[in-house]
Parts: structure tokens; sequence; C-alpha cells
């Protein structure tokens, strides 16, 4: 008989850090339905609202990053987010009282440092997850007293202290990516043979993106020579206005599907030749499981630029391109998506080895290290 787990799960701010803790989360209630789960997060953070759709039991504390910028007002908001992790750290050792975890596994984000720092001290064994090529500072932190730091890449390994225990694991991949397959996904779009090019700046959108997007289409809708799948986000709802301005009337290419936001992400993936987005973590190891083609375009707006450092895990591997938003045009995105496009061996050399560089096993493996905290008795 297996001891009933109960674990504690800290990450936050971002759906990269929240998605994979909730992986991990679903991975132990597959395997050990009686499992108690609690998610510790930031107070009126994406993870309040993600966690209690997702249907685990949430607590919050209220916490705040620190101001990298040098000003009087960054300095306002730091003297402000000391008091709170004062008053965070208190709330994280009341809640590890309350609910006696046997171990706490932390996903990243200012949010998990209160309470993985409290656990450790209290004697309770700590996981830390690191989704990013380039590790986090809350990572870089803590990793001294875990007793595990799982990496989704080899290439964050020297970043750590090398005393560190360490080991590769993979990002958690959602199942549905992992089974979807490219004919079946292209037939359910009504997709011909010609490549299709999707392209993506989160939900949110991407304003450099969404511009240099609208002259690839411009160009490309001439002779209609690729199918193209955009999303333009929240904020890009202008898009549609700016293609018309291009001269793109979208009645007349059926080719061109443009929307606001992918919900089915799984078959748009699996059905591309070819994929623009941003360089999350997350989103490159969905590329890899679908061994994909990508033309990465890093956010320079993310802590420590680790978007740029995840891309070139990729791009050192020749399993992707890289094009930095400060080298950004419609002329440099048309002329990279033609060379890549060319020739399909080219396409098939990014796609292989983007496959090579895919842990399908990432839950499978993450859970076997949390097993390990629960010998059978």
């Amino acid at each position: 008989m297996i001891h009933i787990m109960k674990i504690l799960l800290a990450g936050g701010g971002t759906a990269g850090h929240i998605n994979p803790a909730l992986a991990i989360a679903g991975t132990v209630r597959q395997h050990n339905p009686q499992a108690e789960l609690l998610y510790v997060g930031n107070k009126g953070g994406m993870e309040e609202r993600l966690v209690s759709e997702a249907g685990y039991p949430f607590q919050a504390i209220t916490i705040a990053g620190f101001q990298r910028k040098i000003s009087l007002k960054s300095l306002a908001k730091n003297i402000r987010t000391i008091g709170l992790l004062m008053a965070a750290n208190g709330q994280s050792k009341r809640i590890i009282k309350e609910f006696k975890p046997d171990l706490c596994v932390g996903t990243g984000g200012y949010v998990s440092g209160p309470i993985l720092r409290a656990a450790a001290k209290m004697g309770i064994p700590i996981l830390i997850h690191e989704q990013n090529a380039f590790p986090g500072m809350t990572t870089k932190m803590l990793s001294k007293y875990a007793k595990k730091v799982m990496l989704a890449v080899e290439d964050a390994k020297k970043y750590l202290d090398p005393s560190c225990p360490i080991t590769v694991t993979g990002n958690p991949v959602r199942p549905a990516i992992l089974s979807a397959r490219r004919e079946t996904a292209r037939k359910k779009l009504g997709l011909d043979g010609r490549p299709l090019i999707l392209s993506f700046g989160g939900s949110l959108g991407a304003r450099k993106i969404n511009e240099a997007v609208a002259d690839l289409i411009a160009w490309s809708s001439k002779d209609d020579r690729y199918q193209h799948i955009h999303a333009y986000g929240q904020y890009g709802s202008w898009f549609p206005e700016l293609l018309i301005k291009k001269g793109v009337d979208l009645k007349k290419h059926a080719n061109l599907d443009i929307r606001e936001y992918i919900k089915d992400m799984p078959d748009c993936l699996a059905a591309a030749d070819l994929v623009i987005c941003r360089a999350g973590a997350i989103t490159l190891s969905e590329l890899q499981a679908q061994g994909k083609a990508s033309i990465l375009i890093p956010s320079p707006n993310v802590a420590e630029n680790h978007q740029y450092h995840n891309a070139m895990a990729l791009v050192r591997r020749k399993a992707a391109a890289i094009l930095e938003e400060k080298d950004l045009s419609g002329d440099a995105l048309i002329q990279m998506v033609q060379k890549m496009t060319a020739d399909p061996k080219t396409l098939e050399i990014y796609q292989t080895n983007a496959r090579k560089m895919a842990i399908l096993d990432a839950n499978e493996r993450i859970y076997s290290i949390i097993q390990g905290f629960f010998p059978e008795k």
C-alpha cells in the first residue's frame, strides 16, 4: 500500500509557471486518486482562477516581485515588496503548519519563493521544476535547498551550482498535443496540400509580430502560395483592418484563417508546416513534441531575457530559426519564411531536429521522482 501523498504545489504569475504545476497535479491524481493536494499562489494572480477551474484546493499569499529598473518609483515599490515578503513568510509557515505536507513542489515565479523557503526551513523536502533554459531567480536562490532540481533542458545545468541534485525531466506537455496527428488535423481544418504557416504572439497578442505577419500575408496573398492561420490576440483587434489597408480582402482568400485566439491549438499545431511564435518554455516543448519547424521571436520583455535562451537551445541544434524582435520587420520575416520553405528538405531537417529534442514522458519522469518520497509500505 502506498502512503497517502500530501503535496503542496507553488508557482504562478504566468501560465508558463502555472500549467506545469497543474500538469504535475493531474499526473499525481491519475496515479494516486487519494493524494491530498494544495496549491499556493498569489492573491488575485492568474493562478487563483486557473487552479480553481482545474478543481484543486487553493490558498493565497500576498506577494510582489522586485522591480529591476532604477528609479524612485521602483525603489518605493521594492520597499513595499520587502514588507509583503516578510508577511508572506508568515503566511507560508501558517499554511504549511495547517496542511502538513510531506513534500513541496515549486514551479517558479516569485510566489513560489516564500513557500519553498519556509518548507525547507521546516524540514519538508522541496522539489523545483524549472521550465526555461535560463533558470529563474527563484530556482537559482533555492536550488541549494532542493532535494532535486528538475530541468526542462540540459542547457540550464550550466547556470546552476554543480553540487545541486539535478535531473532533466522535460516540461509536462498536454496529452491533446501528444495525441494530435497531422493528416487528421489537416482534414479537420479543411486544408489542401499547400504548406500551412501557423503564427501567434500569445493570448494578448504582440504588436510587432502582428505588424510583420501582416506584411507576410500581404506578400504571400499575391499568389496564395501558403495556407495561413494567424491569431492576433486580445489587444490586436486592429489586425484585420491593417490587412485591408495592405490590400488583403479576406473574403477572397479562403486559404487565410485570421482569428483572435486559437482554441484548437493541438489540431493547428499538428497541421502546421512552419510555426512563427514567441519562445515561451511550454510552447517550445509543444513544438518539439509535434516535431515542428519554427521561426522563434523571443519576447524581450521577460525576466532575464529567458525566452532568448530558450530559443537558442533549439537554434544551436538546428531545430528552429531565431529572429530577434530588434531585427523583426515584414521584409526580414518574409525572407526567413522564403528561405525555410523553398526546399522541403530544409523544413524536414528542422522538424527532425525538433523531434529529437522532445521529451514525451516528462509527466512520468516527474512523478517517479515524487513517488520516491513515498515508499511502499
